[in-house]
């Protein structure tokens, strides 16, 4: 796409122009690349891909925005100064899932958001119920833990597993399994915290979207609702080692069977620090010990359900924890036949910009991705 067009694009915003656009109908075949657009907003945080429809939803932290395969800009939406984390669409219901946090407030959302009507530049979320929330109590709760008993959440020993919210979001199977049901799956947030050894585990969290419809509230920043589901499918554990704000981005890929974690990179030298983690999606979750995290009782170690990491990738000998030291954590989006959208983001404040390339998995411990080309996408 040429940068013309995505200054022109940018400009629309800024000048609070937002006018309908005509849609085209999109084509359905892979760009090989594609520019998400310039924007006066927060870097990007993720992608999802409606492969089917023909789309591409960028999660630019304070801005969605939506672009057909071809490259022409749909529409967006703006209006929010929480987080829009990590995104992934939901054939079942033709919506975009992302993560949505005010930690001021305590308050962690599931965005909804109805992209079959996003069809204009500048949709303002809370003045739209295209954009609905769905509130997670769980983290909530975990995050407020006053682990050390002194009556407040200070943040230097409290945050049960260290958790500072979520951030990847993903539709799968439930663990253990490659087929049934498909649940959305949230990865939490964790401090980077090198002092504390209860946060060495990414934490998964599972739920059934099903009923959601019940607990979906518009936005409103001025008094955050609390409407969600009081309970929760699975909690889930994966020891990689402390990690710079947990599971960045999340996804699963049918066409491996396996879930992928992106990363920013840990800063524990006891770890490898690798950026990008996967679990199989047969891995059957085992009861077991929580290493670092202290029972709430006072009995040893806590137990949760640990997922082992998938034998594949660089193994450390030290840990046994296995990955790749491969970028995944601004957008990394599978699409079937082992071919997967990874984004780089770059520009300054008031410009931020994501490139995506398409790329196939090689299965290279050291090089698991290359560009993919237009015969294997025919």
């Amino acid at each position: 796409m040429a940068r013309t067009f995505i200054a022109a694009a940018a400009l629309l915003i800024t000048t609070c122009v937002a006018t309908a656009q005509p849609v085209a109908a999109p084509t359905t075949r892979l760009p090989l690349t594609q520019n998400g657009g310039t924007w006066d907003s927060g870097h990007v945080q993720g992608i999802a891909v409606d492969v089917q429809g023909g789309y591409i939803y960028y999660s630019f932290t304070n801005l969605l925005a939506k672009y057909d395969f071809s490259g022409k800009l749909v529409g967006t939406v703006v209006g929010w100064t929480g987080h829009l984390g990590d995104l992934d669409f939901n054939p079942a219901d033709g919506k975009v899932y992302g993560s949505l946090e005010y930690r001021e407030h305590n308050a962690f959302y599931v965005a909804v958001i109805d992209v079959k009507r996003l069809d204009r530049v500048g949709i303002e979320a809370s003045k739209s119920d295209i954009f609905q929330t769905v509130h997670l109590p769980e983290v909530a709760k975990d995050f407020l833990a006053d682990l050390d008993g002194d009556g407040k959440t200070d943040g230097a020993r409290d945050h049960r597993y260290g958790s500072s919210g979520i951030d990847g979001v993903a539709f799968g199977p439930a663990f253990g399994r490659v087929d049934g049901p498909r649940y959305l799956t949230a990865g939490y947030g964790v401090f980077g915290d090198t002092a504390r050894d209860d946060n060495d585990h990414q934490v998964l969290i599972q739920y059934d979207v099903s009923d959601w419809a019940k607990y979906a509230r518009s936005l409103n920043e001025s008094d955050p609702h609390r409407s969600g589901p009081s309970s929760y499918r699975g909690k889930y554990f994966v020891r990689t080692g402390n990690t710079t704000w947990g599971v960045q981005n999340l996804s699963y890929d049918d066409s491996m069977q396996r879930w992928f974690m992106g990363v920013y990179q840990g800063k524990k030298n006891s770890f490898p620090n690798y950026l990008l983690f996967a679990v199989d999606a047969r891995t059957q979750p085992k009861l077991g010990v929580l290493v670092g995290v202290p029972d709430p009782e006072g009995k040893g170690w806590e137990q949760g359900q640990l997922l082992a990491l998938a034998d594949d990738g660089l193994k450390d000998a030290a840990t046994g924890v296995r990955g790749w030291q491969q970028k995944g954590n601004v957008g990394f989006q599978p699409v079937g036949k082992k071919l997967f959208y990874l984004s780089e983001s770059s520009g300054s404040k008031g410009a931020q910009t994501s490139d995506l390339t398409l790329m196939r998995w090689t299965g290279d411990a050291n090089k698991p991705f290359v560009a993919a080309t237009s015969e294997e996408i025919r």
